[in-house]
């Protein structure tokens, strides 16, 4: 199957323009017109990863080519809103920073300098941590971790003097507010007022263990922990990283070496192997093996994830055409005017399940340059 996966990821860059990728199922069901979001954000990194590792220079001409459409000279970004103060809308930010090392175009590092004024001014709970966004009052999501923290510690690195002391923080405050010991598993969300309708009113926590969720938590830290030139500060994220992936792992499926929807209720009537997650925590395991920051048995497991997503979701349709499937298409908590997004395992279970969307297809080409690390050793 591994022959056909360059082609499958050949397909998509071929059907898909700036302002039309694909990949991006939500943007295509809701008719949004084209703007700057996560999920291209997501998809341009994994591209950028392929040409690293692959040296193919596709790969790079298609990011720049998709970029340069939303970012322009001025260094202002299409469909971009410093006042929404939505961390999501940080994470495509990452990849400006290779792309300007790479091309010396000035209008990328003035759209990160724009990115990280929303960084200056975000909002921040009680703990110290950013909002997730202004529509989310007081609210951590693991979420946030992955799409704000790897913009950050990429501009500390760059123009902020090694300081990593703020992410660190953030970090740790998670682990100390939002990890179950007994589960030894991560909350998806927690309301630092404790006054959502979704929140616990004593921890503030949400009530289930998302995958999607945690697989951005682990993605995060492991991306971090590379980009981070501070041996303190890589500790403390390491050993944050080392209780994730061990707790997680023991729930892993047998057979697939997948993870569920719902992590910790595999089995349960409506629950599913879900690629989105499972592929992230694959490459969080593959990737913190081969920098020496988890055990090497890990890259074992990690492969057999990866193995597994392909035998049970990477399906050839009728017109001969490679899917990727198993893909949550979206799930969150709340806002107050949307009581369906309660964190309950109903909720979670209930979200539509897509094939081919960026969320599921990112996460796994990294899986993939990973897999090709290992063969390459």
């Amino acid at each position: 199957m591994y022959e056909q996966i360059d082609r499958y990821i050949d397909r998509l860059l071929e059907g898909s323009a700036p302002n039309a990728p694909l990949w991006n199922i939500e943007n295509i069901r809701q008719g949004k017109p084209a703007h700057w979001n996560y999920i291209d954000g997501c998809m341009i990194t994994a591209l950028l990863c392929a040409f690293d590792i692959t040296g193919e220079q596709k790969y790079f001409d298609f990011a720049e080519k998709f970029i340069d459409y939303y970012v322009s000279e001025d260094g202002s970004i299409l469909g971009y809103s410093v006042d929404k103060f939505n961390l999501d809308d940080i994470n495509e930010g990452r990849v400006l920073f290779d792309l300007y090392k790479q091309t010396g175009k000035e209008k990328y590092k003035k759209a990160i300098f724009l990115l990280h004024s929303q960084i200056e001014k975000q909002p921040r709970t009680n703990t110290g941590n950013f909002w997730h966004k202004l529509i989310y009052p007081n609210q951590i999501w693991l979420d946030g971790l992955y799409m704000a923290q790897v913009f950050y510690v990429r501009f500390q690195k760059e123009y902020g003097g090694g300081d990593y002391s703020d992410t660190v923080s953030q970090f740790k405050n998670v682990r100390k507010y939002m990890f179950d010991p007994k589960k030894r598993l991560f909350y998806h969300g927690m309301d630092c007022s404790k006054t959502a309708f979704w929140a616990d009113k004593n921890t503030g926590c949400s009530k289930n263990f998302w995958l999607r969720a945690m697989g951005w938590f682990c993605v995060s830290l492991i991306d971090n922990i590379e980009y981070i030139d501070d041996d303190d500060a890589i500790a403390e994220l390491i050993s944050i990283f080392r209780e994730a992936i061990e707790g997680i792992s023991q729930y892993a499926d047998p057979d697939t070496g997948m993870f569920w929807q719902v992590i910790d209720r595999g089995g349960e009537e409506g629950n599913y192997l879900e690629t989105s997650g499972s592929s992230m925590i694959a490459y969080a395991m593959m990737k913190g093996a081969r920098l020496g920051v988890i055990d090497k048995k890990y890259s074992e497991m990690g492969k057999k994830t990866f193995d597994g997503i392909c035998r049970k979701y990477l399906k050839i349709n009728d017109d001969g055409e490679l899917n990727l499937g198993g893909i949550c298409l979206v799930a969150g908590l709340g806002p107050e005017d949307n009581k369906r997004r309660d964190g309950s395992y109903e909720y979670y279970i209930s979200e539509p399940v897509v094939e081919n969307d960026a969320k599921g297809v990112a996460p796994f080409v990294l899986c993939y340059t990973e897999v090709k690390r290992l063969s390459a050793v």
